[in-house]
Formats: structure tokens, C-alpha cells, sequence
């Protein structure tokens, strides 16, 4: 940990990088090669993040001169977007894609190739053509493994990494004046003290906000901390009520979802229904496509995009009572399946599903965070519209612009490579030209006087419980005015009872999401509530 945790206020560093997905340890590497101090904060270990969990892979023409390839994800980014995205940072971001691909596989990542050498692309929901690359069905721990490997390499004393270390908030310049921006970072040791990071840029790459909902593909620490702490400092957060259900997680009695990616369905796996197999079984053909209740929804079929694909599910559900629809796989190739699919198999065959030949039951899960902090080309946090000195924010806990209203399968990662290559190169260059933020002097420390320390944690998990209970019967995938005011009045109520703990106790982990989570839920319903239009991921029926 080198000498930077002396005692309560800490050494000062160049950047402080909040989170250890894709996002954080790219840019970590990238600074730390060229001088940067770096401190990377994150509340679990290293490797327990969103990225880590991300079966699917990255979306990405491979040739930058193939003008028509680059049309076409541009095309399908757009259309998946709903008309919301920013049409110049679509552009941008997929004409990068090569070259940070080509970054991930310098670093060490393994992506798959087919016999004959090439790079080994898939088709996803909503894409047009094959362009996804992938390593099996755990492209996310891949590129985590590699970054955490070519990370680890460079720690010395100017990097260190904080792990079982929670950021609570983020250190104004001058307190109440957003403008002035953010010059460190209040941290909660594994020793319960808090202490101060003093910063001259700080980088949330903290992920999303899964956690919200009861059933989400996302791992516990998906709290919306970056969003919460970029809120608190005034920072600009837009298109919050846009959450994108994933429309295939397993749907069997566990302690959590299971993603099956949707290369599955890119590979020929059809959604259906229990009547749907029925009437496929009784026609005696082969290809299930043309009998799937997909086909009312979307001209794609079964390779909609997210939003559709996880309405209809929810749709049919409400129509026939059924508990999930089923993915069929047993017109397809066993044997391929499994070597495709191995991690997928695996699970499956733990509760006695054999893909290739039993149907597969499935239901949306909450899955991505498709807007958050507000940036701009370099990934530096807006406040009112410029930039907010000292912060910056990438990956899922960003809003670029890139995803509009709903998010293109496989755009993530690749959003969240290009943006910490540009946030870093904007780091990089500030720092050589001496032009990263100077630090006042006095810097306040955490404000722990006569606060005592959380002895019963069963209230903050009944409240967490109420909370996730709230978000996914009254915020999910269809809304409604009514609904929606209710749990704003739920919301509000519990806000307050974890205000009274938060105004006397110590913090510890579990209150500091807890907090985050009630914030961030306040602001999803209340984006939700001024949505006046059905689009994309936000469908309220009372604007039907």
C-alpha cells in the first residue's frame, strides 16, 4: 500500500479512480505509464465488478476503412437509441473501436478466432451483421483478468490500489458551489476510519445502479455510488429513468439471476412461450422461428433490441400467467452450443437443464444503466453544461450520449474503453503541461465528531429490502403515473429514516449504499415522472 495511508488525511495524488471494471483499470495503466500518482479505490476485491460479470463481449468493426461496416453499427446504434443518442459521438466512438480493440489485445485479453485465424464475430439483438467479438461466454472476466494482470505490474509508489475501501463522497473545492468542482475524496478504511484523499482529478468509474431491482444480472456492489456522490457535488445527471432489463436471465429459484447472453439468440435460440412450443411441436418443422410470440413484436424476431424483447416477455407473462418464457436451443448443434456457451452449460447443467435439448426458462432481469453523469468527449462531468473542474466519470456510471434511450447489445464495453482512453489521454496531457488543478491548502477531514457507531444493521436491511421491493413492483419495465407517485412517496419516506441514522452514526458499507441507492432511486422516478413520452427503455401506459 506504499506510504500514502499515513494517517487520517492522506497523501495527495494526480488521480483518484473510483472502481475496478474495464473502465478504471484502463485508465489507471494508461496514467500510471506516464507518470501520473495514482490511487484506485475499490470497495470489494479488484476483480468484483460489473465487467467481471459481462457474458456477452464488444461490439466493434475491426476495419476502419470499411465504410459500409461503420454505417451500419452507427445505423443500428441510432435505431437502438430511439433517435436519442448524439449522433457525432456514435460516429466517433464506433470509428475508435479498432484501434481500442487492438489496445485490449496488446494488453493481453484473448478473444476468440475461428479456424481460420480471424477474430471469431457474433450477431447480438439489434445488430445487422456479425461484430462482436467475444472469448466463449465470459468476455467481461477476460478482460478483467488481463487488465488486473497488466495492472498489478505497474504498482509501485506511484500506484496504489485500495481494495475493501468505500468512497462515500466527493470533496468540494468550495462547499455549495458545484462550479468550483472536486479536489479529493472522503474513503471508509476496513478498519472503519475514515480518511481524506486529496486529488486533483477524480475518476468515478463506480458502474451502475442494478442493485435497485430484486432480480438484476449484476453483482451486489452495483449501488449507483458515482452517481450518488457526482449528485451531491451538483454534478449534471441526465436520462436516469433510462434502466435496461435484460430480456434472458435464468429464471429458477436462486440467490441471484443468470445472464444468458444474448449471443445465444445470435447464434439461433428463439424465445417462446409454453403454447408457442406446443403449437412449433405439433407442426412437425424443424426451425421454431416462424411459431416464437417474438415475431408480433419486432421484425427482428427473437434479435430485438433489449427494450422490445423485454417488454413483450413481460407482456406475455401478464397475458398468460406464466411464471418465464423459455429459450429453445434443440434445433441447434449440442455440441457447438457447449463449446461456445461452456460457463452457460456449466450453470445450466447444475439444475439439471441440458442446452441443445431442454427448453431454457427465462425472465428480464435489471441489467444496465443507460444514462448517469453527464459528459463530454473526454468523459469530464458537466455542471450546468461545462465542465466540472477535477471530476470525471466513465463507463456505466457515465452518460456520453452514445446509447440514446437504450442501450446496443456489446456497445458497453466498447464505450467504456473508448472513453477511458480519451479521459486518460486528457489526464496525460493536462499533467505534462502542468495544467491538473492545484490543491488548496486545507483540505476539510471527514466530519466525525460525536457520532456514534452503527451497532443494529436489521433496520438499514428492511429498508434496503422495502426499497428494492418499491423499485421493482412500482419502477420496472412498464410504468404508470400512479405507480410512479407511489414510490416516490416510499422512497421519500425511507430517505428520511436513513437520514436520521446518517445524521448521528459512524458510516459503515451497508449505510453508504443504502444511501446511495435511495438517492438514485429518487431521481429514476422522478426523470420517470417527467418523461412525457414513451421511448425506448421508459415506457409509462399512461402515455400510451
Amino acid at each position: 500500500m506504499g506510504s500514502i495511508v499515513r494517517d487520517e488525511l492522506m497523501r495527495p495524488v494526480d488521480v483518484a479512480v473510483i472502481g475496478s471494471g474495464i473502465a478504471g483499470l484502463f485508465l489507471a495503466h494508461r496514467c500510471v505509464q506516464k507518470g501520473l500518482n495514482v490511487a484506485l479505490i475499490t470497495k470489494k476485491s479488484i476483480s468484483t465488478s460489473n465487467t467481471n460479470w459481462a457474458q456477452g463481449g464488444i461490439a466493434g468493426v475491426l476495419n476502419p476503412e470499411d465504410k459500409d461496416a461503420i454505417e451500419a453499427h452507427v445505423k443500428d446504434t441510432i435505431s437502438a437509441g430511439a433517435g436519442l443518442c448524439d449522433e457525432e459521438v456514435v460516429e466517433s466512438v464506433v470509428l475508435e473501436a479498432a484501434d481500442r480493440i487492438r489496445d485490449l489485445v496488446e494488453h493481453g485479453v484473448r478473444f476468440d478466432k475461428n479456424r481460420s485465424g480471424e477474430f471469431d464475430r457474433v450477431r447480438e439483438g439489434g445488430h445487422s451483421d456479425e461484430r462482436i467479438l467475444h472469448s466463449k461466454d465470459a468476455t467481461g472476466e477476460e478482460i478483467e483478468r488481463a487488465l488486473t494482470k497488466s495492472t498489478s505490474g505497474e504498482i509501485d509508489d506511484r500506484f496504489v490500489i485500495l481494495e475493501n475501501w468505500m468512497a462515500i463522497d466527493l470533496i468540494q473545492k468550495e462547499y455549495g458551489v458545484p462550479e468550483k468542482g472536486v479536489v479529493g475524496v472522503w474513503c471508509l478504511a476496513p478498519s472503519g476510519l475514515v480518511h481524506t484523499l486529496p486529488a486533483k482529478a477524480i475518476v468515478l468509474a463506480t458502474g451502475g445502479v442494478g442493485y435497485l431491482h430484486r432480480s438484476t444480472t449484476n453483482p451486489s456492489i452495483a449501488t449507483g455510488d458515482g452517481v450518488g456522490m457526482a449528485l451531491r457535488v451538483g454534478a449534471d445527471i441526465k436520462d436516469i429513468e433510462f434502466i435496461q432489463f435484460h430480456p434472458t436471465s435464468l429464471s429458477l429459484d436462486s440467490s441471484r439471476p443468470f445472464l444468458i447472453t444474448e449471443a445465444m439468440r445470435g447464434y439461433g435460440a428463439i424465445l417462446m412461450t409454453k403454447k408457442d412450443i406446443q403449437n412449433w411441436k405439433k407442426s412437425g418443422v424443424k426451425d421454431p422461428e416462424s411459431y416464437s410470440f417474438m415475431n408480433k413484436y419486432s421484425e427482428m424476431g427473437s434479435l430485438g433490441t433489449r427494450d422490445i424483447v423485454a417488454r413483450a416477455i413481460d407482456s406475455e407473462l401478464k397475458k398468460n400467467g406464466d411464471k418465464h418464457v423459455f429459450l429453445i436451443t434443440e434445433h441447434l448443434d449440442e455440441y457447438e452450443l457447449i463449446d461456445k456457451f461452456p460457463n452457460i452449460d456449466k450453470k445450466l447443467k447444475s439444475y439439471g437443464i441440458s442446452i441443445g435439448i431442454d427448453p431454457i426458462p427465462v425472465i428480464p432481469a435489471a441489467h444496465y444503466m443507460v444514462g448517469g453523469v453527464n459528459v463530454n468527449h473526454y468523459g469530464h462531468a458537466l455542471v450546468h453544461g461545462k465542465e466540472m473542474p477535477g471530476l470525471y466519470a466513465i463507463g456505466e456510471v457515465a452518460r456520453t450520449g452514445l446509447h440514446g434511450a437504450n442501450r446496443l447489445a456489446s456497445n458497453s464495453l466498447l464505450e467504456a474503453v473508448v472513453y477511458s482512453e480519451r479521459a486518460a489521454k486528457n489526464l496525460i496531457q493536462k499533467y505534462n503541461q502542468k495544467k491538473l488543478q492545484h490543491l488548496p491548502k486545507n483540505i476539510p477531514l471527514w466530519r466525525a465528531d460525536n457520532l456514534s457507531r452503527l451497532i443494529e444493521h436489521s433496520p438499514l436491511r428492511a429498508d434496503l429490502d422495502a426499497l428494492r421491493t418499491t423499485m421493482t413492483m412500482d419502477v420496472g419495465i412498464v410504468k404508470s403515473n400512479d405507480r410512479l407517485k407511489r414510490a416516490e412517496r416510499r422512497i421519500n419516506h425511507l430517505e428520511n429514516e436513513v437520514n436520521i441514522i446518517w445524521e448521528k452514526c459512524k458510516p459503515t458499507q451497508d449505510l453508504v449504499e443504502l444511501r446511495n441507492l435511495i438517492q438514485v432511486a429518487k431521481i429514476v422516478v422522478s426523470a420517470s415522472l417527467c418523461r412525457k413520452e414513451n421511448i425506448g427503455l421508459h415506457y409509462n401506459k399512461d402515455l400510451e
